[in-house]
């Protein structure tokens, strides 16, 4: 079962139909059954983490052959796989989670009939977000929100869970319904 709840705030900033894109967008990731998705992603990069970090205490407490030629492991190796796996697992997630807003968007604007809606209510959003910025957003709650409530920089974006605004707009603008 899934909810999707609608603030006071969202209401009073966006007209009909960019609220009816908004909720599109929102209810789109219900038919394509995201959550689902982003709990596989998650699980995956909890599994290849919690493996990284059994490699990195192997490396630091396991035994070593008497004749490193055979069979012994390199523990430079393993600490650094202990360090970028995770890395890398978290960077995946986050891109799924990327795709998932683009293929939301997409299938939000043709439920709608329209892209132009949720074009125009994402700009909105990011202009409300620019003049009062959330002081309590945290990494943890971004997925929340329809326009992420953190800003960075482009290192910054690989582990955003939303695309940039920018390129959002674009898509659904140049898309033909």
């Amino acid at each position: 079962h899934a909810v999707v709840a609608v603030t006071e705030g969202i209401m009073r900033i966006l007209d009909e139909e960019e609220l009816e894109g908004v909720l599109a967008h929102e209810l789109s990731h219900v038919k394509n059954r995201d959550v689902l998705i982003s709990t596989i992603a998650a699980t995956l990069a909890g599994a290849i983490t919690y493996l990284a970090h059994m490699a990195q205490w192997a490396a630091m407490f396991g035994g070593r052959s008497r004749d490193d030629e055979e069979g012994g492991s390199n523990p430079i190796a393993m600490i650094l796989l202990a360090i970028l796996a995770p890395i890398a697992a978290l960077l995946v997630q986050m891109a799924v989670s990327r795709s998932r807003e683009f293929q939301a968007d997409a299938t939000g604007a043709q439920v709608a009939g329209r892209s132009w809606g949720l074009a125009k209510a994402l700009e909105k959003l990011q202009m409300a977000n620019q003049a009062m910025p959330m002081a309590d957003a945290t990494p943890a709650t971004a997925h929340l929100f329809i326009v992420n409530p953190l800003s960075g920089e482009t290192l910054m974006r690989l582990f955003s869970t939303h695309p940039p605004l920018e390129e959002r707009i674009a898509r659904l603008r140049a898309m033909r319904i």
